[in-house]
C-alpha cells in the first residue's frame, strides 16, 4: 500500500513468486513491460523517501484496464522513482511517448510568440478552451507518498506564492476544507472544483489520504487562470475561457507559469525538472511538458464518420466526452486534447491543437452541407 513501507522487508520473508501480481488480465502499460524476474530484481529496493516498487504498480495492481484510453498503470511517489525503478519505468515511458527513448532529450519551449494562429477558431463550434499543466516542487514527495505535515507544507508555500501575483492574474486562494456550500457551488458552475477523487486510479495510488486536507483552488479575479492544489500533482495550473482564443488562453498560460516559477525560485524551491523527463509528475503519462491544451467543439457530423479515429490518430489528438476521461461525449460535443506530451515542446503541442482543431471544423462544415471530407484527410503529424 501506498500509505507506509515499513512492511516492505516483511514481504523478503515470501519469495519474488509468491508475491508477484495475477496479470492476466490486465491491459495497462506497467502489465505489458512487468515480468517476474523485472518484478525479483526491484522488489527490495526503495527511493530514499521509502516509495517501493509495489507502490509504484500498485494503482495498475488494482485496475486491470480502462474501456476508452490505455491507462500506464503506475505512479512516481518522489522524483528519485523515476531513477530507482528506471528498468520498468523506462519502457514504460518508451511503450506511452511513441517511442521516447531513455537516451532523449526533452524540449520546453513556453514562448507563446512562437505559436501561428490559434486567435480565429470558429466560436460557433468551439465553445471553450483551455491549457493545463501540472509542476512538482523539488525536495517534497510526490501525492501519493507525501505525509500530512508535507502536504500542508506544500499548501502554504503555494499559497504565499500565488498570493504574490498582479494585474489580471491576481487572485484568491480557497481551501477545500473551510468553503461554504455557496462558494463550492459556485465554483462548480464555473467548471472550476475538483471534488475527491473517485476515479478508482487515483484511489488506488493513494492521492486522496486525509481528503480534503491541504488540498484547494486558487483562481484569479477574472476566473480565467487557476491552480489545483495538491490534487494528483503538487500544482495544476490552468488557463482557460470561453470561445476558440487559443492564442489568448495560452499567453496567459505561459506569462501565469513563468511568473509561478520565479516567485517559487525567489522562495528557495524550484520545480522537478530534468533534460531526459522535462518537469517530472506524479504520472509518467504527464512527463516532458505536462500539457494537455483541448477545446470542446461541436462534432455531431465528423464524430459519426468512419475514418473520425484515424483522423485524430494522424493528427496527433485525442478525444474524451466533455466530463473529463471516463466521460462519453454529449450532443456531439467532444474534449480534443493532444495526445502527446513528452518529446514536444508546449509551443509545438498547442500548435498541433490549433491546426488540428481547425481542420475538424472544416471537415465538419463540410459534412454538415453534404459534401465529401476525402480531400481533407491529413497526412501522418
Amino acid at each position: 500500500m501506498p500509505f507506509g513501507n515499513t512492511h516492505n522487508l516483511l514481504k523478503m520473508n515470501y519469495s519474488a513468486e509468491q508475491e508477484y501480481p495475477d496479470l492476466t488480465k490486465h491491459n495497462n502499460h506497467m502489465a505489458k513491460v512487468l515480468t517476474p524476474e523485472m518484478y525479483a530484481n526491484l522488489r527490495d529496493k526503495q527511493t530514499p523517501s521509502g516509495f517501493t516498487l509495489d507502490d509504484v504498480i500498485q494503482t495498475g495492481v488494482d485496475n486491470p484496464g480502462h474501456p476508452f484510453i490505455m491507462t500506464v498503470g503506475c505512479v512516481a511517489g518522489d522524483e528519485e522513482t523515476y531513477d530507482v525503478f528506471k528498468e520498468l519505468l523506462d519502457p514504460v515511458i518508451e511503450d506511452r511517448h511513441g517511442g521516447y527513448k531513455p537516451t532523449d532529450k526533452h524540449k520546453t519551449d513556453l514562448n507563446p510568440d512562437n505559436l501561428k494562429g490559434g486567435d480565429d477558431l470558429d466560436p460557433n463550434y468551439v465553445l471553450s478552451s483551455r491549457v493545463r499543466t501540472g509542476r512538482s516542487i523539488r525536495g517534497f514527495c510526490l501525492p501519493p507518498h507525501c505525509s500530512r505535515g508535507e502536504r500542508r507544507g506544500i499548501e502554504s508555500l503555494s499559497v504565499e506564492a500565488l498570493g504574490a501575483l498582479d494585474g489580471d492574474l491576481k487572485g484568491k486562494y480557497y481551501a477545500l476544507k473551510d468553503m461554504t456550500e455557496e462558494e463550492q457551488q459556485q465554483l462548480i458552475d464555473d467548471h472550476f472544483l475538483f471534488d475527491k477523487p473517485v476515479s478508482p486510479l487515483l484511489l488506488a495510488s493513494g492521492m486522496a489520504r486525509d481528503w480534503p486536507d491541504a488540498r484547494g483552488i486558487w483562481h484569479n479575479d477574472n476566473k480565467t487562470f487557476l491552480v489545483w492544489v495538491n490534487e494528483e500533482d503538487h500544482l495544476r495550473v490552468i488557463s482557460m475561457q470561453k470561445g476558440g482564443n487559443m492564442r489568448e488562453v495560452f499567453n496567459r498560460f505561459c506569462t501565469g507559469l513563468t511568473k509561478i516559477e520565479e516567485l517559487f525560485k525567489e522562495k528557495g524551491h524550484e520545480f522537478m525538472w530534468n533534460e531526459h523527463l522535462g518537469y517530472v509528475l506524479t504520472c509518467p503519462s504527464n512527463l516532458g511538458t505536462g500539457l494537455r491544451g483541448g477545446v470542446h467543439v461541436k462534432l455531431p457530423n465528423v464524430s459519426k464518420h468512419e475514418k473520425f479515429g484515424e483522423i485524430l490518430k494522424r493528427l496527433r489528438l485525442q478525444k474524451r466526452g466533455t466530463g473529463g476521461v471516463d466521460t462519453a461525449a454529449v450532443g456531439g460535443v467532444f474534449d480534443i486534447s493532444n495526445a502527446d506530451r513528452l518529446g514536444f515542446s508546449e509551443v509545438e503541442l498547442v500548435q498541433m491543437v490549433v491546426d488540428g482543431v481547425k481542420l475538424l471544423v472544416e471537415m465538419e462544415k463540410r459534412l454538415e452541407s453534404g459534401q465529401s471530407i476525402d480531400d481533407l484527410m491529413p497526412e501522418q503529424k
